[in-house]
């Protein structure tokens, strides 16, 4: 990462937790509305700001998919998706009651999946201070919240503390199975941090009887050529921030999941899932995989 950490929707130095600290990233917003956009997400989540910055990016993933073809709403849909169907499988088989959003930011699955199960589950989404106080406000004023659907600060590289995530599971029940989700945000993190994550993910879900975890991930095999090189290029220029992606092949990613402490591991194509499979046949969705993790 360039200029200091970054977790879904804010930055912050490495030295302080301290909210002053923080900004929250364009992409919150822009994803924010964009999510409304395609049809996928809550008008409160949809920000004046949000719209500017989505319209502004529009024009620059527009300009790329005239020269290369790829899509990038139907790599976000494929992901988003993706990720959804995994989540809404396990639970509908009884295996997850309890989920933690890792850098949600204006992400609308706390919303969906909350109307959706109601309290059968516990959803909690989190983020860094600056960017859950945004979202706390946006989610209260709509009477979004309640005591299934929470949104919690989270610091996603913190070993200990407040805003660790072995402090945050500590408030879950231990008996019921758990997942965690990141959409987003371990490309902006280098390999070293985000296999620690990888590890510190493992390590919370070993402790309740059923462990998922689920992420969008990427491959080099994946994102061949020079349009896939030029798209990370501009994107990293609109975060500010380098885009890491962390494996050359799937069979890498696996191997390396394993190695951080999960069990079983797959990575899955867009093609490959109902729900996804229409939305494949797009050029540019077939860059994302969805990986799924148990532990």
């Amino acid at each position: 990462m360039m200029a200091g950490r970054r977790s879904g929707g804010t930055l912050h130095t490495p030295m302080t937790d301290d909210a002053s600290t923080e900004r929250i990233s364009p992409t919150a917003y822009a994803t924010g509305h964009m999510w409304y956009r395609l049809g996928m997400s809550h008008p409160v989540l949809s920000t004046a700001q949000g719209k500017r910055l989505d319209a502004a990016f529009g024009l620059v993933t527009g300009a790329l998919k005239r020269i290369g073809g790829a899509s990038f709403d139907a790599l976000m849909i494929a992901r988003h998706k993706g990720i959804d169907a995994r989540l809404a499988r396990a639970i509908d088989e009884g295996r997850v009651s309890q989920v933690i959003e890792v850098a949600a930011g204006l992400s609308p699955r706390g919303i969906n999946f909350a109307r959706r199960y109601g309290d059968r589950i516990l959803y909690l989404e989190t983020d860094l201070p600056a960017m859950a106080a945004t979202k706390r406000r946006l989610l209260a004023q709509a009477g979004l919240l309640n005591e299934h659907h929470r949104v919690v600060e989270l610091d996603a590289l913190a070993d200990r503390g407040p805003h660790s995530l072995a402090q945050i599971a500590k408030t879950l029940d231990p008996k019921l199975g758990t997942a965690i989700i990141s959409e987003g945000l371990m490309s902006y993190l280098d390999s070293d941090t985000a296999q620690d994550v990888w590890r510190r993910f493992a390590r919370t879900l070993k402790k309740f009887p059923h462990g998922l975890y689920l992420a969008d991930s990427y491959t080099s095999r994946d994102n061949r050529g020079s349009g896939a090189k030029l798209f990370g290029a501009v994107l990293g220029r609109f975060v500010k921030g380098r885009i890491h992606v962390h494996f050359g092949s799937a069979a890498e990613a696996i191997q390396t999941l394993r190695g951080a402490g999960f069990r079983s591991v797959a990575m899955l194509e867009p093609r490959e899932l109902p729900e996804t499979r229409e939305i494949a046949q797009v050029k540019g969705a077939g860059r994302v995989r969805i990986l799924e993790a148990l532990t």
